[in-house]
């Protein structure tokens, strides 16, 4: 019993040290900065136009305005080669990106769905480039800040902090939108760029690693430094692998506050008990899944929440048995929050060693251009296949749809016997 008790108090005391410390407290505002934006066109966008009488197949299909998140890559050299005077090369892109970030948002809520979509669409496409581009910067910035033995950790960190930032679109707002019109609700969720603005004001910029010397450098490096490492086989993989690997579980929440609301839950109830519901497990799964990824590595890790991942989907499909709810009760009100709460539980662990294997997939002298395009392909699901949920919904009904997605889960597991097998270096990226 004293040996066991002294292993926990050796692994605490591990995980303390890491966890306490400056650099881990910039992950938790990058995080935050970054998960901002993208739930804010995820959840509160698909909420104000639902109910403002948007149809629901046009509701899916504005997923295709998060394209600048799949071709990032596309504009990531400039971020690698031109420097923002002033600020540095990292931090002057960051400070220019939260800024318009602040504007974009503020102004969207002044538009009526009804008679102004085009333009909602515009700015939104805006919002997403511009939350895209700061992507690629604050990537890169924690990856140059990270040493090599902190990449799950932090990364969790930030995965925790990401999740936090959509309770203010998701959870603040919702309930804000029941009591003030929509251009104070959007204007109030703008002010929560602030604490970015704040964190990349304060911070150093990193030190510089092998900076391109000219455009083309930026472009054609990243590129031929990852398939000279993997080859061009062992690139493909990744690359698939980085596709299929949460497009189950990104098909399924495509959808989600509308769904929410269709199975008769209020904006203020889906704000009060299914966000946070989501919040905390997924806050706690990304964490334990930080600490855990020490001992296990990243690739068992992987395997280990990539099932729980997949698992929890079927959660949605039992609650989409239940039907829609005339009067909800309490009992609908435990249901909903059990199943968001396995689901976000299961992504959050899902997402901590995802987010770790890209980071450490990457070479710390192109951070900027392999970070954007890996998580580029990553997005191509939330957005192009996303766009299709809609017309899936329609097709399949909410429980078939859910079904799905659970299928859609599997190859990016089979992928694993390949990218990261169970008995290979399972420590390889911690």
């Amino acid at each position: 019993m004293t040996e066991i008790i002294k292993y926990f108090a050796k692994v605490f005391m591990t995980v303390w040290q890491q966890l306490f410390t400056r650099r881990m407290l910039i992950c938790v505002f990058t995080g935050f900065a970054s998960g901002l934006p993208l739930y804010l066109l995820l959840n509160l966008v698909p909420a104000w136009l639902r109910t403002e009488h948007i149809d629901l197949k046009v509701i899916g299909a504005f997923a295709l305005i998060q394209f600048p998140y799949t071709w990032k890559f596309l504009w990531s050299p400039l971020l690698d080669r031109y420097v923002v005077p002033a600020l540095g090369r990292r931090r002057g892109w960051m400070l220019l990106t939260q800024v318009a970030l602040l504007v974009v948002i503020a102004s969207l809520g002044g538009f009526s769905p009804q008679n102004d979509l085009g333009i909602i669409v515009l700015l939104a496409t805006l919002l997403a480039f511009l939350s895209a581009t700061q992507d690629i910067v604050l990537d890169a910035y924690r990856r140059e800040l990270l040493l090599d033995n902190e990449l799950g950790l932090g990364n969790a960190v930030h995965v925790n902090a990401y999740r936090i930032a959509g309770l203010i679109p998701g959870s603040l707002s919702l309930i804000l939108a029941d009591h003030l019109p929509w251009d104070t609700v959007f204007l109030i969720t703008a002010l929560f760029m602030l604490p970015g603005i704040a964190m990349t004001l304060l911070i150093k910029e990193p030190v510089a690693v092998n900076v391109p010397k000219t455009l083309r450098a930026a472009v054609v490096e990243p590129f031929r430094e990852f398939i000279g490492r993997q080859g061009w086989r062992g690139a493909l993989l990744i690359l698939a692998f980085l596709f299929f690997y949460k497009l189950g579980d990104s098909l399924c929440t495509a959808l989600a506050t509308p769904f929410y609301l269709d199975m008769g839950f209020s904006k203020s109830q889906i704000g009060l008990i299914a966000k946070n519901a989501g919040l905390w497990p997924a806050v706690i799964g990304a964490l334990l899944g930080g600490i855990w990824m020490l001992k296990l590595g990243i690739n068992r890790a992987l395997w280990l929440f990539g099932v729980v991942q997949v698992v929890s989907i079927f959660g949605f499909y039992w609650l989409a048995l239940q039907g829609s709810q005339v009067e909800v009760t309490a009992l609908h009100l435990t249901q909903l929050a059990f199943v968001i709460g396995l689901e976000a539980f299961g992504v959050g662990l899902g997402t901590a060693a995802f987010v770790a294997y890209i980071a450490h997939t990457t070479h710390p002298a192109y951070t900027a251009t392999q970070f954007a395009l890996f998580t580029s392909l990553a997005a191509v699901p939330r957005t192009f296949v996303n766009a299709t949920a809609g017309w899936l919904v329609e097709q399949l009904g909410w429980g078939g749809f859910f079904l799905l997605c659970a299928v859609l889960a599997i190859p990016g597991m089979l992928l694993l016997l390949k990218v990261a097998p169970w008995s290979g270096n399972a420590k390889q990226a911690v």
